[in-house]
């Protein structure tokens, strides 16, 4: 079997030994061959991208591409599935969280579509934990999570899949959705999860929360269909208040609501209308960026150009070309 192993990386340190681990777990599997695509995603760190060019010039089995600026995890990762050539296609982290030792786990079942690790525990801080699991949720709802999976950037993906993913374009890719857009044929095994080994994650608040709205926004209408059922609901009640002044005021003789009380329906409907206006901008934003088939990323330099078929990879890994297949 041919498996690749994709790891964007951030300021990472570690590289060397995950990379020393990964080939002690090919050392044990001679009947399988394997390669590793780093992706650095323009980390601020100036010896990141040294470092991993390193490790490709002293191991012919790993590719090195560095990106323009950050384009973010999921991004990076489209990048290196662009790039890799494997049977089965892995993702894990570039922290040491996630155990190179674990990978036998996933080959055990190289025949389905889709394996996705499962941790028991995850050594996460409580921010973390807690958006981790609203972020769930909305999983399930928007892009079709199939119940009692729990998402992991720590997955093997079949041919098919990847290249089922990597023939959706999108300016704002969220890797679990291209995943249960191409097939939903799931697969989990359980894994431990290991202490971060320096630095802290490079997903702050602010990318959490961006990262949410590609989800909700990029990958479904729920929240335009919110917005338009809410103002539904509002202008019904609207509605049906002001039928019932009228009826006070002509058949009652009971006295019509105040300036203060109108004003403050007024501030209500046009906040909510701004609001809804804010939303459709949104859409209406992404969508010029969706046809304008703006890239989701753009590679700088790469060391896959000795290779063979390696041009015509990195213009794909570019987004020159479309891929094939």
């Amino acid at each position: 079997m041919f498996v690749s192993i994709v790891i964007p990386v951030y300021n990472s340190q570690v590289l060397q030994e995950l990379v020393s681990r990964i080939e002690r777990v090919f050392a044990t599997r001679p009947a399988d061959r394997h390669e590793i695509v780093f992706v650095d995603d323009a980390s601020p760190l100036s010896d990141v991208w040294p470092t991993i060019a390193a490790l490709a010039t002293d191991h012919p089995q790993v590719t090195a591409l560095q990106l323009t600026r950050n384009f973010g995890q999921h991004a990076a990762t489209l990048c290196g599935l662009r790039e890799a050539r494997g049977e089965v296609v892995m993702t894990m982290d570039d922290d040491l969280q996630h155990n190179p030792e674990d990978i036998p786990k996933f080959l055990e079942h190289a025949e389905s579509d889709v394996v996705i690790g499962q941790f028991l525990y995850k050594r996460h801080d409580p921010m973390t934990r807690v958006t981790s699991f609203i972020k769930s949720f909305f999983d399930r709802i928007v892009i079709g999570k199939p119940k009692g999976v729990r998402l992991s950037s720590y997955r093997m993906l079949s041919r098919v899949v990847v290249d089922g993913m990597l023939s959706i374009r999108t300016p704002y890719p969220f890797i679990p959705a291209l995943i249960f857009q191409t097939s939903k044929q799931v697969k989990t095994v359980e894994l431990s999860h290991s202490l971060r080994r320096e630095g802290t994650s490079g997903y702050s608040l602010v990318k959490r929360l961006s990262l949410f709205t590609n989800l909700l926004i990029n990958n479904s209408s729920l929240v335009l269909r919110l917005v338009g059922s809410f103002g539904l609901v509002l202008a019904f009640i609207s509605l049906l208040s002001g039928v019932l002044l009228v009826h006070g005021a002509l058949f009652k003789g009971d006295p019509l609501m105040g300036w203060a009380s109108l004003c403050t329906i007024v501030l209500l409907i046009g906040g909510i209308l701004l609001f809804s206006f804010g939303v459709v901008g949104e859409y209406l934003i992404r969508l010029l960026h969706t046809a304008e088939d703006r890239a989701s990323y753009r590679v700088r330099r790469s060391t896959a150009s000795s290779r063979p078929g390696a041009q015509e990879a990195l213009r794909r890994a570019r987004g020159d070309v479309q891929p094939t297949g």
